[in-house]
């Protein structure tokens, strides 16, 4: 799915920021690509691959819900014309809801209709980009509460709705991380529920880079 001289974006919210640095904005910058999976899979197959000329950028903002990230997708997508969009967004649509009051919160029929907007908004302006939609999840750890999974897994059921849709291909964290939790507990991986551990990330990026990437690692 990742061809030789791709731009690959990666776009989210905190969990895709994980900590980059804002000014560095060259394709490839470590410190532009943050602490996460996004750095740790585009490092994998640049090292993987360097007679490819590969091309990774993070722009992924922490506290974004899909509305946030719709309202800056010209900008920090369409603008790019990326040949590879990865999108990884929703859990602060159920957070913000659970945290800050309902009207922070984006109810699942909104989110599903924001997030079809925002893709077919990307079919038209790029017609031939590949897209690649990461399902949200929650550990049933720190501020996470038995309510939340309910309402994050109805989003990734419109995450699945919406990549078969598109012919995107759909990264299954959520079921990752449910089959790692038969490993070490939930704060292992990510230990307010949410944001993942260096171990949560790396797996993160080894499912991302089986989906994505196969066996051109």
């Amino acid at each position: 799915m990742i061809r030789a001289r791709d731009l690959v974006l990666f776009q989210g919210d905190s969990i895709t920021d994980c900590g980059r640095d804002r000014q560095a904005t060259a394709d490839n910058d470590l410190n532009g690509l943050g602490r996460g999976y996004a750095m740790m899979a585009a490092a994998s197959l640049l090292a993987g691959r360097p007679g490819d000329s590969l091309r990774f950028r993070n722009l992924g903002i922490g506290g974004n819900r899909s509305v946030d990230l719709a309202a800056r997708w010209q900008e920090d997508a369409l603008s790019l014309r990326p040949d590879l969009i990865s999108i990884l967004i929703g859990v602060n649509d159920t957070w913000h809801g659970f945290s800050k009051g309902t009207e922070k919160r984006v109810s699942v029929e909104k989110y599903a209709r924001v997030y079809r907007e925002l893709l077919d908004e990307t079919r038209a302006a790029l017609p031939q980009v590949r897209l690649v939609l990461c399902e949200p999840f929650v550990l049933p750890c720190g501020e996470v509460a038995p309510a939340w999974r309910d309402d994050v897994d109805r989003r990734r059921e419109v995450v699945r709705e919406l990549a078969q849709a598109f012919g995107a291909a759909l990264v299954e964290f959520q079921a990752m991380f449910d089959r790692a939790l038969d490993e070490a507990p939930a704060e292992y991986w990510a230990t307010d529920g949410v944001h993942p551990t260096a171990a949560g990330h790396h797996r993160l990026a080894q499912t991302w880079l089986r989906t994505v990437a196969g066996d051109r690692l």
